[in-house]
């Protein structure tokens, strides 16, 4: 399930896209959140619980879990499927607090304002993830990738029941299994080889690793935004998976059902769903995300496209968006 990838242009220019691929529909909605939530970690009475210091847009699924977003100050979080995550156990006299998978990404958005701010936030490991099943009966094993508009990344795993970190501006790319340390080991036996020689060209995940790896790096370095997220969708399409693509016990080899694009000097969330012909955006500087202000919506098909009678929407959907109660966490 997913690709992620960075692009670093000039100027500052740094843009986040990813896939979510699963084998069938995660009912997608788009959402908007201000600062000052009181935020729940649905993992009963003794729950991990915070307030969001930052506003985000971000995209649900399964209107349970928060798995993609950005933040006003820039940050991109991105969570991913992983098949070996290992979650661990509570520990004798263990002080962390439970928290749904549910709630990782958005409890990211919502506490920090660059990856140096995450990657020291998240190692005091104030929580731990409880084992839990999505709602379609699959464990809800997942990793995090983290990158702020500086163009540094940081990506966040279990494996074998600890917590393990990976901060380096080079880790532009994540898929998903197996574990990132094996991932890179993977990628550089091809970097010798050389893309101009031969790419592997599969839809599984080391693959798309090593193709998202090559081609972002490829891009023509610029600061023309229309370029820059012309270059970014480019890598990111050739990393989906055509409709109708699966295989059977590997939920993290499936068709593509939506891409994002994250511009993070200009603050625009792009979304785009493999069944639709369009592209949508939301524009951080349109809305107002200061605390009190109202939670908002943008509700898509279950196919992640955005419907005006029979017609598909197209361009900017900033006023499209609807007050809504916020959706609760996937409980732990």
């Amino acid at each position: 399930m997913c690709t992620r990838a960075v692009y670093l242009g000039l100027e500052d220019t740094v843009i986040t896209a990813r896939t979510l691929d699963w084998f069938a529909s995660m009912d997608t909605n788009l959402w908007v959140y201000p600062a000052g939530l009181r935020r729940d970690g649905n993992a009963g009475p003794d729950s991990f619980s915070w307030t969001s210091v930052y506003g985000s847009v971000t995209a649900s699924v399964y209107e349970s879990a928060t798995c993609d977003g950005i933040n006003e100050r820039g940050l991109v979080a991105n969570l991913l499927y992983l098949a070996e995550s290992d979650f661990g156990a509570p520990r004798d006299g263990d002080r962390r607090k439970p928290m749904s998978i549910g709630a990782w990404c958005q409890y990211v958005l919502d506490s920090f304002a660059t990856v140096a701010d995450a990657v020291a936030g998240l190692r005091a490991e104030s929580f731990y993830l409880p084992p839990i099943m999505t709602p379609d009966g699959h464990p809800a094993t997942a990793h995090l990738s983290v990158s702020d508009p500086t163009g540094d990344s940081a990506i966040f795993e279990y494996v074998d029941g600890a917590l393990v970190i990976h901060h380096d501006r080079a880790h532009q790319v994540m898929t998903n299994s197996p574990v990132f340390s094996q991932q890179l080991a993977l990628n550089a036996y091809w970097e010798t080889i050389g893309g101009a020689t031969m790419l592997p060209g599969t839809d599984r995940a080391a693959d798309r690793f090593v193709r998202a790896s090559y081609y972002i790096k490829k891009l023509p370095l610029t600061s023309d935004t229309t370029k820059s997220l012309a270059g970014a969708f480019s890598v990111i399409r050739n990393a989906s998976s055509p409709m109708g693509v699966s295989s059977p016990g590997e939920p993290n080899v499936s068709a593509t059902l939506w891409r994002v694009v994250a511009d993070q000097k200009n603050r625009v969330y792009y979304f785009e769903s493999a069944e639709s012909p369009f592209l949508i955006w939301i524009n951080l500087d349109d809305i107002d995300l200061s605390a009190g202000q109202p939670t908002r919506k943008l509700t898509l098909t279950a196919e992640g496209t955005l419907l005006d009678g029979d017609d598909f929407v197209s361009g900017d959907v900033t006023a499209r968006l609807a007050a809504a109660e916020p959706f609760t966490f996937l409980p732990a």
